[in-house]
């Protein structure tokens, strides 16, 4: 029963999206999958599209990663260059060799997914919040972590183009046209 409260919670935390914003996300360096600096500096002047997600979670995430996985072949069968960004919600459980581990399972091909970590959990909490518009919170006494459960696409200056929630019909397709649009 938990476990659908969580995932109802999520969804109704997510569908009220309006507008995206139009302003660049802050400049932030983190440690990637493979212990590697990885950042807005390696990111300026690309495409890129971010979700958050964890290792450990035992509802959203994986389907996330899943279709993440479908965008990230469907950019390469089209020949689209993008960065596919995603930053862990729990930074303390996932370390570099366990988010490797985790996209493993999702991809064989980890050259433009970046799985983030290495900044606190008050950290990623107000990162999400302040350049996403997007709750993180890890309450006391679980190990799951409330998060969104938006694609968010990025122009080459890191601005959100637009965001959809993994669920929504067609999303592949929709994020794909984005890409395109905005190469």
């Amino acid at each position: 029963m938990k476990k659908w409260i969580l995932i109802l919670t999520v969804l109704l935390l997510t569908a009220c999206g309006g507008e995206p914003e139009g302003d660049p996300v802050s400049a932030f360096s983190f440690t990637d999958q493979h212990g590697n600096e990885f950042g807005t500096e390696q990111l300026a002047g690309k495409v890129w599209i971010a979700d958050f997600i964890f290792t450990n979670c035992d509802t959203v995430c994986p389907p996330m990663t899943y279709k993440m996985a479908d965008i990230q072949a469907q950019l390469e069968e089209e020949g689209l260059e993008a960065e596919i960004v995603s930053f862990s919600v729990d930074p303390e459980i996932d370390s570099p060799e366990v988010l490797q581990d985790y996209l493993a399972q999702f991809t064989d091909n980890q050259d433009n997914w970046h799985a983030l970590t290495g900044y606190s959990q008050a950290e990623i909490e107000r990162f999400a919040l302040d350049e996403f518009q997007t709750l993180v919170n890890k309450p006391e006494n679980t190990d799951q972590v409330l998060h969104g459960v938006t694609f968010y696409v990025m122009d080459q200056e890191s601005r959100i183009v637009n965001e959809y929630n993994f669920t929504e019909e067609d999303v592949v397709d929709k994020i794909i046209a984005d890409v395109k649009r905005i190469q």
